[in-house]
């Protein structure tokens, strides 16, 4: 019986543990829960309560980013944006191309062999999933 509140006890030192984190030059955060070079260990506080910004649309700055956070220029910003939309832009590309072929493939499988309704609901999921990819490729685009 002892043994067993002694073990209760403990039970709530096990899931305490130092975090450390690193920002690299790049910008990029990353957290571990061993000491990283160049980290810094970081004190877990009690969560705040949740309060509604003064301004709809707006919340005020997490204490976290005011101090310290690196800031990233407009030129740098652009450029990774730029970079992020060449991106998108690609997969679109490969994506309809993908879906032409997959409905082309459909068409052919009608024409050949209309009775193979395993090949045809194959194909007909690919060319729903390469539509769905399409549209949300477009929604990324446009923002």
């Amino acid at each position: 019986m002892k043994i067993g509140m002694v073990l209760l006890c403990l039970i709530p030192t096990w899931a305490i543990a130092d975090i450390y984190k690193s920002i690299d030059v790049d910008g990029h955060v990353t957290y571990s829960s061993a000491p990283i070079r160049g980290g810094k260990r970081v004190v877990a506080s009690p969560a705040a309560p949740k309060t509604r910004p003064e301004h709809p649309g707006s919340a005020p700055m997490p204490a976290t980013l005011s101090q310290g956070f690196p800031k990233v220029n407009e030129e740098t910003q652009r450029g990774r944006d730029d970079r992020r939309h060449k991106i998108l832009r690609d997969e679109l590309k490969t994506e309809e191309a993908l879906l032409s072929t997959a409905r082309m493939q459909v068409t052919e499988i009608n024409r050949s062999n209309p009775g193979d309704n395993d090949k045809r609901k194959e194909l007909n999921s690919q060319v729903n999933l390469h539509t769905r990819n399409i549209e949300a490729l477009k929604t990324e685009l446009s923002k």
